[in-house]
């Protein structure tokens, strides 16, 4: 059994034939990717029979125990998406009964977003479920072996663009113009 993708593969047998010295290290690559690969589906699948993505989950739990509700606005930066993405979401979550869209009772030009009776419930369960499910997938590894993961996928992360990017935008933030 084998956790690479078949392009993965294809990529890692002409870096082999090829001799290149760093074919571990993209072995390893490739084995990150495919884990999180298969993680995302199975989490796509776990949430399919609610008729729920891993973004309309992120937004039934965010206003979980958020009685009063939160504005679109707010859910879209909580969640980390674009307005135009949360107006999407949260149009399919309360077209499946989820969630209401309620004018603010201070500012009828404000939208308040809450869940439903359906929506509290089923957040509470999937968070349970899934809360379970995730660690269930590090069960194997005991909690000396969980913090050297972290650690090293910690080290790994400062040598992408990503980490770069992160670290130029909080040197930029707070500076004037």
């Amino acid at each position: 059994m084998t956790m690479l993708e078949q392009k993965h593969l294809a990529l890692l047998d002409e870096v082999q034939r090829r001799k290149q010295p760093e074919a571990g290290s993209i072995q390893l690559c490739f084995e990150l990717l495919g884990l999180a690969s298969a993680i995302d589906r199975d989490c796509a699948a776990r949430l399919a029979p609610y008729r729920l993505s891993e973004g309309k989950f992120v937004l039934l739990f965010l206003l979980h125990d958020q009685a009063g509700g939160l504005s679109p606005h707010e859910l879209a930066e909580r969640a980390g998406v674009t307005r135009a993405t949360i107006t999407g979401l949260l149009d399919g979550l309360e077209r499946d009964g989820f969630l209401a869209r309620h004018d603010d009772r201070e500012d009828r030009r404000k939208v308040v977003v809450r869940l439903t009776a359906k929506g509290l419930s089923t957040a509470g369960e999937l968070f349970r479920e899934h809360t379970q499910w995730i660690g269930s997938l590090f069960a194997g590894l005991d909690a000396e072996e969980r913090q050297v993961l972290s650690q090293l996928l910690r080290r790994v992360w400062q040598n992408t663009d990503a980490a770069a990017n992160a670290a130029a935008a909080d040197t930029t933030v707070g500076r004037p113009s």
